[in-house]
């Protein structure tokens, strides 16, 4: 079956960087947009950041766009989330998670994505 694994979480300063990576098994990885999502405490599960299966097109909530970089290695089954100039905002549970159709690109919303991994705590401080 599928399993995303997440790693690279944890408590950083205000204006730092941390960098996910998330492990995919069990899937044909180049045939699946790939995702970051992530919830705070007492807020709902939120979009992130995707990128295409082939790797060629990200897209990016406006909270994260020009600070946060999604990138793949399919040779590595493995998604990455670049995480630069935390804001305490950023602070939340971070999901990777795969478009449930094959070849679909453009996916932003919940439902579109399954196969979540376990999550990643990242504690931004001010």
């Amino acid at each position: 079956q599928v399993q995303l694994v997440e790693s690279g979480g944890g408590l950083v300063q205000a204006g730092g960087s941390l960098r996910l990576s998330c492990a995919a098994s069990g899937l044909t990885f180049t045939s699946y947009t790939m995702a970051w999502f992530r919830q705070a405490p007492g807020k709902e599960r939120e979009f992130v950041a995707a990128i295409s299966w082939s790797g060629g097109s990200t897209y990016y909530a406006d909270a994260v766009k020009g600070r946060f970089t999604i990138s793949r290695d399919n040779a590595k089954n493995t998604v990455y989330l670049q995480m630069n100039s935390l804001k305490p905002a950023d602070t939340a549970v971070y999901y990777c998670a795969k478009d449930k159709l094959q070849l679909a690109v453009g996916n932003r919303n919940e439902p579109a994505f399954g196969s979540w991994g376990q999550g990643t705590q990242v504690t931004v401080s001010s």
